[in-house]
C-alpha cells in the first residue's frame, strides 16, 4: 500500500476513534443520570440491584470506550502496532459483551417487568407521605401522567397509611381536578368526604412503560451506534496494522550475493 493510502487510514481511524470515545462519554453520561437523577422513574426502581448494576456495567463501559478511544488514536497517530492489536482485541471483546447483554435483556424482559411491579407495589404500600426524593418521584408521576396507582386507583388501598387511618384519605397527587373544585396539595394524603375518591382511574403502567421504551430505544440507538464505531474501527486498525508492517519490509534494505 503507497504511503498515501496509509496516511489516510491512519487518520480515518483517528477520526473515528474520536467518535468512538464521544458515544464512551454519552453512554458513561447516561449511566450517571440514571444513578443520579431524582426527578424521574428510576428514582422508583432504584430500589433495585438489578437496576444499579445496570447503572454501574453502563458507566464502566463508557469509561472503557472512552479509554479505547484514547488508545486507538495514539496508535493509530503513532503507528504503534502493539496498540492497534490491543485496541482491536479489546474492540472484539467490546462488541461480544455488547451482543451478550442485549440476548440477556431480551431474553429476561418478562422478569424485568414483574420485578418493576413488585418494586413500585412495595413503594405504593410503604409511601409514609413525608415527601421523600422518591415520594416527590411518584407524586410527580401520577400528577404529570394523570393517573392514580400501578395498574388503577385500587393499588392505594394496601397502602399502610389509608388503611389505618380514620379518615376517607387519598393520594393528593392522584386528584382529577374535573372531579372537584377544592385546590389541593400536589403530595401527600388528602381527605375526601366519600368513598369515592376523585381520582384518576387509570393506572400509571401504560404511561410509565411508554417512557421506559422511549429511553430504551435511545439506548440501543447509542449501543447500535457504537457497535458500529466498533465495527469500522476494527477493520481500520487490523489493515493498518498490516499495512505498517508491509511499508516495514520494503524499507529493509536488500544485500546481494
Amino acid at each position: 500500500m503507497g504511503k498515501g493510502c496509509l496516511s489516510m487510514s491512519k487518520y480515518f481511524l483517528f477520526l473515528f476513534n474520536i467518535i468512538f470515545f464521544l458515544f464512551g462519554v454519552a453512554i458513561m453520561g447516561f449511566g450517571l443520570w440514571l444513578l443520579l437523577d431524582k426527578q424521574s422513574f428510576i428514582v422508583v426502581l432504584n430500589n433495585s440491584t438489578s437496576v444499579k448494576v445496570g447503572c454501574y456495567i453502563l458507566i464502566g463501559v463508557g469509561a472503557f470506550s472512552m479509554l479505547m478511544g484514547f488508545v486507538g488514536c495514539l496508535g493509530a497517530i503513532y503507528e504503534i502496532r502493539c496498540l492497534l492489536g490491543l485496541y482491536f482485541t479489546c474492540l472484539l471483546l467490546i462488541l461480544i459483551a455488547q451482543i451478550a447483554a442485549g440476548a440477556l435483556i431480551y431474553f429476561q424482559k418478562e422478569v424485568l417487568n414483574n420485578e418493576m411491579s413488585n418494586i413500585v407495589a412495595t413503594v405504593l404500600d410503604g409511601y409514609p407521605g413525608n415527601n421523600s426524593n422518591m415520594e416527590q418521584t411518584w407524586d410527580y408521576i401520577q400528577r404529570t401522567m394523570e393517573c392514580c396507582g400501578w395498574n388503577d386507583r385500587h393499588d392505594w388501598n394496601s397502602n399502610m397509611v389509608i388503611r389505618n387511618s380514620s379518615e376517607l384519605l387519598f393520594p393528593c397527587s392522584c386528584q382529577n381536578a374535573s372531579l372537584s373544585e377544592e385546590n389541593l396539595s400536589n403530595s401527600g394524603f388528602c381527605e375526601s368526604e366519600t368513598s369515592n375518591w376523585p381520582v384518576y382511574n387509570a393506572g400509571c403502567s401504560e404511561s410509565v412503560e411508554s417512557w421506559l421504551i422511549t429511553n430504551l430505544g435511545v439506548v440501543l440507538g447509542i449501543c447500535l451506534g457504537v457497535a458500529f464505531i466498533e465495527l469500522l474501527g476494527m477493520i481500520l486498525s487490523i489493515c493498518l496494522c498490516r499495512n505498517i508492517q508491509m511499508e516495514d519490509y520494503t524499507e529493509v534494505p536488500k544485500y546481494n550475493h
